[in-house]
């Protein structure tokens, strides 16, 4: 199994140009499962030799262990995957994965915001000052744009189309794709680079982050994930929110005010439609709305 599962993992880098990350969840999942297996035969077993049994009594296991649905419905996905493979490569004649169901999902809906406290919250930095100037743009380029947290960071002076309104983003599985930047955005931006310092090591590398930290190097996911939790507690807003959230109430605004919502997919760059219907069971506000523009007997 150990030496099948670096096999795959090499195909995703080489030739699927899978994201790091990617490789790395499949790496977590996939030697999980391993241990697993190697614990039941007593030694590494062949990838031949693994039945729908076994892998059913792992995925047993991990329910018993306390699991979470999505995080059991991935790793069946990543030994899908894996079986694939290995059945493409002759290393099995049959995927053992794909008799198995996977767990019906919780209905989890994303936290988000009220319009009203986006605004609170996007007004919190001091947009006077450096530090403040950068949180701001931040903020407001996260809502503007839908963007996550990690493609936030990645942003450089040469994906911003600040003229126009566009910033250039790398997403999951190194999608490109073009969101656009409110007026909003584009002002807290255009300040925030006005402040802006380089640090050596970001000019030594060619590089030229938007958002960078005190020193002037690129800013991490944690550091912007602080950042929000300082603002949430002056603001006394749900600490639940995350930089997540941001993206999820930019969603559901969208829908609210009316979006197609395969506009909206393209916006947050989903690859599947289902990934943004699930933002459909919190947008009652809009429906109300067209219900009773439309329906004779709504009023």
């Amino acid at each position: 199994m150990q030496t099948a599962i670096g096999r795959f993992l090499r195909y995703l880098a080489v030739e699927r140009n899978a994201a790091e990350l990617t490789i790395k969840s499949y790496r977590e999942d996939l030697t999980m499962l391993s241990d697993y297996l190697r614990h039941g035969f007593g030694r590494d077993p062949r990838p031949l030799e693994v039945t729908p049994h076994d892998l059913r009594a792992y995925l047993a296991a991990l329910h018993e262990a306390g699991y979470a649905k999505s995080s059991v419905a991935r790793r069946l996905a990543s030994m899908r995957s894996f079986f694939r493979f290995a059945q493409r490569q002759g290393l099995v004649t049959q995927n053992p994965a794909k008799p198995l169901r996977n767990p019906r999902p919780d209905r989890n809906l994303p936290h988000f915001l009220s319009t009203r406290e986006v605004r609170t919250l996007l007004e919190a930095p001091p947009g006077d000052q450096n530090l403040g100037a950068r949180d701001r743009a931040m903020l407001e380029t996260m809502y503007s744009g839908g963007l996550r947290v990690s493609e936030l960071v990645a942003v450089d002076d040469a994906d911003l189309d600040l003229e126009n309104g566009l910033i250039r983003l790398q997403g999951k599985g190194k999608r490109e794709r073009l969101a656009p930047l409110g007026s909003y955005a584009v002002r807290a931006i255009r300040k925030w680079l006005a402040h802006r310092k380089l640090s050596d090591q970001a000019r030594a590398d060619h590089e030229s982050p938007v958002f960078v930290n005190r020193f002037g190097g690129r800013m991490s996911t944690r550091s912007v994930a602080r950042m929000l939790e300082k603002y949430l507690r002056e603001t006394g807003l749900d600490q639940r929110t995350s930089p997540h959230t941001l993206r999820h109430s930019f969603a559901t605004h969208l829908l609210d005010g009316g979006a197609d919502i395969r506009a909206v997919q393209e916006l947050l760059g989903h690859k599947s439609l289902v990934t943004t219907q699930i933002y459909t069971h919190i947008s009652t506000a809009g429906l109300r709305r067209a219900y009773e523009r439309a329906h004779p007997r709504a009023n």
